[in-house]
């Protein structure tokens, strides 16, 4: 395999770190961020710091690890992780989740692992995010691979090859875990599926027939539940804008703002939940099946695991019942827990600031979002 080709997707090796940590400590504008990001600390103090990491994990350590912590200590009202459902904790997986927030799904995965005694995962992320080349060199340094985004149809099939045999090499012979979201960008409505084309893309690399190729990747399907998303009024406002804006595009600066909403927003309980490797459901397949109904079936599995597993909350019985004028789910959640949910609506909804703004539209968005989670949790049980 000529590992070459993976050059300038793949997260840097340690020994290119030292020339990476200088680029970044001579740009201005990663020395702005950082002392944004670690306040009261003087820069040479943070530079010298860099400077003795000699890994990647060093580094996760000695500055990640702590920053995600204390936003999990000051934006949250308790960060956990069950990992039971894998008891082997010395194989890499492949963990498939719902996606949710930009960058803390895959973050407070990773801090969650070491405190199991375990290594951090290697993130796929989509390039439209590294808007600055610091950016791009700052995700590689933190164990992420470039998913490249806007490609002609031809390329995008190069590039996904490419990162599907990437991908393959890292779990079976670099026996490093991955993180990737079950579909490109998040569910805006929380009724998480899993797009085929993952699947597709994940079955180009490795050995053997489709269903030996997606085996040999150990998929561990990943429920995340947020008690309260910090960008749901920002996912509500853009199905607006969708409705009334011909052609309505995120912009750049949009993509800023959700980041730092979701990182600094207040989100109630966080519960990562992983659910038993697919591979006991893979290996029954039968692999001369049709490739469209074989993906098919396989993205209802991963999606099955996934909603099985969620954290329901009092919220989403509310969600529920408001939405569909009912008292369904009134045994679920008290009238104090009722009315907290019903304030913290209407300040969502206080927080939407544009042209016609359509109270009522808006609204049900936000419900809909905190009540699929508990509908599709409800299907997958039974």
């Amino acid at each position: 395999m000529d590992l070459t080709e993976f050059n300038d997707i793949r997260p840097y090796n340690d020994e290119e770190l030292p020339q990476i940590f200088e680029e970044l400590i001579a740009d201005p504008a990663f020395q702005k961020a950082a002392t944004g990001a670690i306040p009261n600390v003087p820069f040479e103090l943070l530079a010298q710091k860099m400077r003795a990491c000699k890994t990647k994990l060093d580094f996760q350590e000695a500055f990640c690890y702590g920053i995600l912590w204390k936003i999990a200590a000051d934006h949250t009202a308790g960060l956990t992780l069950d990992h039971t459902a894998i008891p082997d904790k010395s194989k890499a997986y492949t963990y498939i989740s719902n996606h949710r927030d930009i960058i803390l799904d895959s973050g407070f995965l990773s801090i969650l692992l070491i405190d199991q005694g375990m290594d951090t995962v290697e993130i796929a992320i989509g390039d439209n995010l590294l808007i600055y080349p610091w950016i791009k060199k700052l995700v590689r340094v933190n164990k992420s691979f470039i998913v490249q985004r806007a490609l002609t149809m031809r390329q995008m099939l190069e590039s996904s090859a490419r990162m599907s045999r990437y991908m393959h090499y890292t779990i079976s012979q670099k026996n490093q875990s991955i993180w990737v979201a079950q579909r490109e960008g998040r569910a805006k409505d929380s009724n998480d599926r899993t797009q085929d084309s993952v699947l597709k893309m994940l079955a180009m690399g490795g050995e053997g027939d489709l269903v030996e190729r997606l085996m040999e990747m150990n998929i561990a399907p990943l429920a995340i539940s947020y008690e309260y998303d910090p960008c749901d009024f920002l996912k509500a406002q853009e199905f607006q804008l969708k409705r009334d804006v011909e052609g309505y595009k995120k912009t750049t600066q949009d993509d800023l703002i959700n980041m730092q909403t979701g990182l600094f927003g207040y989100k109630g309980k966080v519960h990562f939940q992983v659910a038993p490797c697919l591979n006991d459901e893979l290996q029954h397949l039968d692999p001369s099946l049709p490739k469209p109904e074989l993906f098919a079936r396989i993205s209802s599995y991963l999606d099955r695991r996934i909603h099985r597993n969620y954290r329901i909350y009092p919220g989403n019985y509310v969600a529920y019942d408001l939405l569909n004028g009912t008292t369904k789910f009134a045994s679920n959640y008290t009238e104090e827990e009722k009315q907290q949910f019903i304030n913290y609506i209407e300040q969502q909804l206080g927080k939407i600031k544009i042209p016609n703004k359509d109270e009522e539209f808006l609204r049900e968005k936000l419900l809909l979002m905190y009540s699929n989670p508990l509908v599709n949790h409800l299907a997958a049980c039974q």
